[in-house]
């Protein structure tokens, strides 16, 4: 944690931290990112998650793993205008992502990093906004299979920032009233996967903490390059602690000039450092 801290009391000290006055234009209507930099005085080391166990609960084993079909393909989306990565690619904003994205890829330092939590220590901190964005850039590479999945079961943002509709998803697979298939949703134009969070859930947590979750992960880290997850705030709820295990690593977001050191360090504590990849600095200059 005290890396995390000297990275942001020298941002503070050279002035690099503070709120950025957005406009109506895509390009600064993002919160302008930056990866809190140098990487590698953030970048902790990654490690691999075991496998999960399974057993024969409506998923098909690995060794039987079907290819992944989604049963809804859209086209001609209206993308929000916070996702820079698509709508202006020539942003500065957009650029940053890309960095964020190869970053990423060079501290993976040749471990395991298929499926990857995005989370905050707070709401309202651009998480998702910058899970989505993070997406897009990863798919823009040449012949990379990327699914993005909204696990924030209580104020899911995936479906407005893409267009789609937030049902099925999610929640649907988990209690078994819909299929794989017909919750992922496939972008053609951005090579790009999703899975809404589906309809509401009546216990959040208790569903993401099923095994039933653990192999529906499994099977989509067999079918895609990245799975990136769009999960909850770290705090106050136990939704971030029940997904952390899943996962091979976590990048957590903060907002500059908003988001607390107290609020950080309960944030990483939730999380557990073996598996935090780094942190994004959102709306700094």
């Amino acid at each position: 944690m005290s890396r995390i801290q000297n990275i942001l009391n020298k941002a503070e000290r050279d002035g690099t931290v503070r709120r950025m006055r957005t406009t109506a234009e895509p390009s600064m209507s993002a919160a302008a990112l930056a990866a809190v930099d140098p990487a590698p005085e953030v970048v902790v080391p990654v490690v691999s998650v075991a496998q999960p166990r399974r057993d024969d609960l409506g998923l098909p084993a690995a060794s039987a793993v079907p290819e992944v079909t989604p049963a809804r393909v859209v086209h001609g989306v209206r993308l929000a205008p916070t996702l820079v990565t698509a709508l202006a690619p020539d942003a500065v904003a957009a650029e940053q992502y890309r960095a964020l994205r190869t970053r990423m890829v060079h501290a993976d330092n040749g471990t395991s990093v298929h499926l990857m939590m995005v989370t905050s220590p707070g709401r309202a901190e651009g998480k998702s906004v910058t899970a989505a964005n993070l997406a897009l850039a990863m798919a823009q590479e040449f012949q990379q299979r990327i699914c993005v999945i909204d696990a924030n079961l209580r104020q899911p943002q995936l479906h407005r920032l893409f267009d789609i509709p937030e049902a099925p998803g999610l929640v649907d697979v988990l209690v078994g009233s819909a299929s794989l298939d017909d919750a992922l949703v496939t972008l053609e134009e951005y090579n790009l996967t999703l899975m809404p969070a589906g309809e509401p859930a009546a216990h959040p947590a208790e569903l993401l903490g099923t095994i039933t979750m653990r192999r529906l992960l499994d099977t989509l880290r067999s079918q895609f390059d990245r799975v990136i997850i769009d999960a909850p705030a770290a705090a106050p709820l136990a939704d971030v602690g029940i997904l952390t295990p899943l996962v091979d690593s976590v990048v957590l977001v903060v907002r500059a000039g908003i988001t607390s050191k107290p609020a950080i360090q309960n944030a990483v504590t939730a999380i557990d450092q073996t598996k935090l990849l780094g942190v994004v600095l959102n709306e700094a200059a």
